[in-house]
Order: C-alpha cells, then structure tokens, then sequence
C-alpha cells in the first residue's frame, strides 16, 4: 500500500511512501521531489497507478510523471490532479487545469493514450469537475461535474460515459444531482452497480443507480460523504459485490461501518479512532488514515478476513506519544445560539501533568474558528491546541452554523449569513463557559485562520466579547476577495453574502476593513507572503487601520508561505509570536518566549512585521 507522507523540516515538501507491513514504510518517489498538484489550489489527487506503474504530479515540473518517464501529451501551461488509470492500462484519465491570462481557467476530464500521447477531453464546457472512476471491464467511466455559483457541497452531476480501447465513445449522461443536490465519490462494484453519496435526503448517504431509478442504500442522518475542497478524498469502497466498507460521521466523530446491500443493516468495525478518511479497499485489505484525541494522524490495514488493524506509520514519533499524559481529552459541547439555533464545539480544559493554575483564577479561553468555512473540526489529536492547554488556556473548537457532518440543513444555515452566524456561535460558545465558570470572562481570545481569521475579524471587530484575537491569514474585505480569489471560491460569496457586485453594500458591511474604528481591542495578524487565496494586502490594509488608531498589534510575515504554513520553523514561530502577544495583552508571564514589540500605540509607524521565514 501506498500514502502521501509530508516533510514540514523540509519546507512542507510531500513524497509517497510504500509499505507492506508495520513500520514507517520506504520512500517511493525520488528527493527532492515535491509531489503535490495546485488544480483548485487546494490540490489532492497528487499520484495514482495505471496498472502497478506510479504516475504523480512533480511541483516543479509540468505535466503528469511516470516511473519511466513524463506522460506524453500534456499541456505544457496546464495543470493535473485526479489521477485514474483504465483497467486496461492503455490510457490515464485526469482533471486539467489550463491557465489563461484574461479569462477564467478552463477545467476539463481529459484523457491521455499512455503508447501514443493521444489527448482526448472526455468532459469540457463546465465550470469544475471531479472524482473520474472506472467500471470494472473499463466500458464506463463516471465523474463529477458542477458549474458557477455552485461549490461541489451545494449542487453537482454524476455523469457517465461511454469509453473502450480508443477511449471515449459517445457523450456523457447524466445519472444523478442538480443544483440542490450534492454528489460525492461515484464508485462502480465488482458486478459494475454504480454507488454514490447523494445528500438529497439532507444528509450525505449512499445510493445506487438502478435501471429504475435511484435507489437509496441506508436512508439515516449522518453524513457517508465530505466537502470536496480536495482532490483525492474517499469515504466508503467495495468490499465485496454485497458489502461496503463506508466511514460514518455523527456528533463530529466518524467510525468505520461494514454495509450489507441486500440486507440493508449497517453493522459496526470497532477501531481506536474518531477521525477516519482516505478509505480504499485493495483485495482482502482495507485501509484509511485514522486519529484520535490520544493518536495523531496514522495509516492504518485493516484484514477484512480476521479483523486484525496494523498501524503502519503515525505522524508523530514516540518522542511525541511519550507527552500524551499531557494531552487535553476534548470534550463534545452542544449550546444555545442566536435565533433558537443549536451549535456545537469540542472544549478542551488546561492540562499539564504537575501543573496547576493560580489559585483562584480561572483560565484564558482561546476560541478557534475554522477555515472553510464549509469544513468542521474533529475531536483528534491537534498538536496545535496542545500547545494552548499545556500552557494554561482553555480551548473551544467551534463548529458553527455551515459546519459539515451535522446534515445539510446546518450548512445551509451559512447561507448569506456569512460573518454573522458563525460570529454568534462563536460568541455563543465563549458565553456559555464563562457563564458555566469554566473559563476567566475578562480573558477571552479568538483564534482562526483564512475563512476562521474573517470570522476572527468580524468578532473582534463587530462584537464586544472578545479581548484579544489572531488573525492567521485571514480576509479582512470581502469585495477584495470576491475579486481577486481564484476561480474555484470565485463565486463561494454568492452563497455565503450574496451576488457581487448587486450586493455590494452588503459586502462593505459585513467587512471589518470598512468598520476598522469599531476595533478597539489587540489583534496579531500571521500571513504568507505568497498566498494566492488571501493575498497579503488583506492582512496589510487591517494592521494599517489598527496603526491609524494607535492599537496594538503585531504583524508578523513569512516568506516562502501560501494559504497556510507548511514549513516547521514557521509554524512553531507562528505559535510562539501569537502566545507572546496573548501574554504581553492579557497580562500573563510567557518563559522561554521572546516577547513581540507590538505596533506602536500613537499610530505613528507601521506595524511590526516579525518573523520573515
């Protein structure tokens, strides 16, 4: 089996690794190859197989690799992810990606004949698509495709095509989806049935393409599907032509489920974890990533025959394991929120074996608000919270309204509301611990980064109850970003404002940058110099406003980073300047931690920019 493993001691460089037992396994790709595609961005899909032969992405070179060479015919300005070779080991099937210098990119599926270098596009004209999968006897192929406002969670298309020796073979057919309906991960049987997750129901299940009609497989509420930021994702793989192996989500935690098609009944697969994804099937052997609140990230084979599980890798070595006495357990957290809504979080108390706060005080709350916005937070291992706890903060992980893996309903709940349900969540949360006596009201953070630092920022900005806030790469205007992100979020702000530019009023509004004299409290702000996501002039134009204003602040820049940090010595710099900051503005002793010389209080200079990697 195979996996993509990352390098942050080596700038966040990424190579596949193999192994055919326990144990770290062996490098498969070459240094100093990076493999890693852009398309979206985001990325994934970065390696499949045609046959046994590994073909990949090199960040450094164009086109596709293969083991014995590059693949012919590839554009030389294009970009590939998605990588699916047919079973017949003639052709490679993959997303393209072709830049153009005055008009949007043009994404297509496209085809190579590995003998030849014959290019065919087997599905042009739309927006985005995804996720190719061959039938068995390789006579089909299946994909995703969705076109503008749409995002893949909103509303897709399962198309099928016909496709043979000499590749495609008539036009594609839609099977499934609409505008309102998300599909995810189509996958054929061994006796050529077609499956995908349809969230048709409000939640993300599995169903099969009959000649009558959509046949649902295991109608319940919980999500068998994810947001598709990625390239690459899969939740649920055939076992058998009966069985499926599929991961559940319910109350922010997945578990691995064994589905039996002609019974219908769902039965359990214990495994140590609450984080699962990455699920293939590969003869008698599965295997997924799994995590824990006391394990971090690890590749996981699963026997089908003897339900044994091998841990073949972890990301953290046992220097690490070796702390986990330390670790704060989360805890799942369900409170009221603005409008008679719901919201949940993971909470997670002080810890530090031998340590004890002062008497009579109750902790600093560092509330996190994640990116996406449409993604959610899980109760693993994040060595980024450990960080807080083992310090003496308190921490809540918020899964505010728009958050996956609590049905579709809760996702629309972000609709055009986009900085202000997220903001009461968050609020919401930081409220109900201090009212629960669990945490110091006075000492109160917000935390986030890219969308979660735009959430960051209209809370410290439009709300009172914060103290102190880091904005790890965050938007600060919302017009700015309508018109310069990339095309894959190009039209995200239709769903989550409205449409730009009729609704360009409300994007002025709901943009902190605009109401920056309502920001009377400390903000850091932590951003890549090369992001093409959230360009620095977003974090820029707010350190300026603050510099204006004579607040304190701190600005601190990397160079080298995109839309978050992959290189070690920044993210442990990142870490480091922002509980400085906390430290010197709430009022507490920060040792070994170099303090920050914050942003001048008569706004007469510039911001400090801290830390240039």
């Amino acid at each position: 089996m195979t996996w993509l493993e990352g390098r942050p001691e080596e700038g966040g460089r990424q190579h596949v690794r193999r192994s055919r037992g326990p144990g770290h396994g062996e490098a498969v790709t070459p240094d100093p190859v990076n493999v890693r595609s852009r398309v979206h961005e985001y990325g994934g899909g970065d390696y499949g197989f045609v046959g046994d032969e590994l073909v990949f992405i090199d960040a450094a070179r164009a086109g596709i690799q293969r083991s014995s060479g590059p693949v012919r015919g590839t554009l030389p300005e294009a970009r590939y992810a998605d990588l699916v070779g047919s079973p017949d080991g003639r052709w490679l099937v993959a997303v393209e990606e072709e830049p153009f210098e005055d008009a949007e990119p043009a994404n297509r599926l496209v085809a190579f004949e590995l003998a030849t270098g014959e290019r065919q596009v087997l599905v042009g004209g739309r927006d985005f698509v995804a996720q190719p999968v061959f039938s068995p006897d390789g006579a089909r192929l299946a994909c995703v495709a969705w076109d503008h406002p749409n995002l893949p969670w909103d509303g897709t298309e399962l198309l099928v095509l016909p496709f043979g020796a000499k590749g495609v073979q008539g036009s594609a057919r839609v099977v499934a989806g609409g505008p309102e309906e998300s599909i995810f991960q189509p996958g054929f049987g061994p006796d050529g049935r077609l499956v995908y997750v349809t969230d048709r129901s409000g939640w993300w299940n599995l169903e099969c393409a009959t000649d009558a009609g959509p046949r649902p497989l295991c109608p319940m509420e919980a999500e068998f599907g994810r947001p598709l930021w990625v390239f690459g994702l899969s939740a649920w793989a055939f076992e058998s032509a009966g069985r499926l192996l599929c991961l559940v989500g319910q109350n922010g935690a997945d578990r691995l489920m064994r589905l039996d098609l002609e019974r219908g009944s769902l039965d359990l697969i214990p495994v140590p974890f609450t984080e699962l994804e990455g699920l293939r099937v590969e003869g008698r052997l599965a295997t997924f990533l799994g995590a824990s609140p006391e394990h971090g990230p690890s590749v996981c084979r699963y026997a089908l025959d003897d339900d044994r599980l091998e841990v073949l890798s972890t990301a953290f070595g046992p220097e690490l394991e070796a702390l986990a006495p330390h670790w704060s357990r989360p805890e799942a957290i369900e409170f009221p929120s603005a409008g008679g809504r719901s919201a949940h979080a993971f909470f997670y108390p002080p810890a530090r074996v031998g340590w004890a706060g002062p008497a009579g005080e109750k902790p600093p709350l560092l509330v996190k608000s994640h990116g996406g916005p449409t993604a959610a937070t899980s109760s693993a291992l994040r060595l980024p919270i450990q960080y807080w706890t083992t310090r003496g903060f308190a921490v809540v992980d918020v899964n505010y309204a728009g958050s996956t893996g609590y049905g579709r309903s809760y996702r629309n709940a972000l609709r055009g509301q986009w900085g202000v349900a997220d903001v009461d969540d968050c609020e919401a949360a930081a409220r109900t611990l201090a009212e629960e006596g669990r945490v110091d009201p006075a000492r109160l953070a917000i935390t986030g980064g890219s969308a979660g630092g735009y959430t960051t920022l209209c809370a410290l900005t439009f709300r009172d109850r914060f103290a102190a806030g880091a904005s790890h790469y965050g938007i600060g205007d919302l017009e700015t970003l309508a018109r310069d992100t990339h095309k894959f979020e190009s039209r995200y702000l239709d769903q989550l404002v409205g449409p730009y530019p009729e609704q360009r009023a409300l994007y002025r509004e709901r943009s902190p940058i605009h109401s920056s004299e309502r920001l009377s409290c400390p903000v850091i702000f932590l951003q890549g110099l090369e992001d093409p996501i959230v360009p620095p002039n977003q974090a820029e134009a707010m350190v300026a406003a603050l510099a204006a204003r004579g607040i304190p602040h701190a600005y601190v820049t990397f160079e080298g980073e995109g839309h978050g940090f992959r290189i070690a010595a920044n993210i442990q710099r990142a870490l480091e300047a922002e509980l400085a900051f906390y430290g010197q503005v709430l009022g507490f002793a920060t040792p070994g931690v170099p303090p920050l010389a914050l942003g001048p209080a008569d706004g007469g200079a510039p911001a400090l920019e801290l830390g240039r990697g």
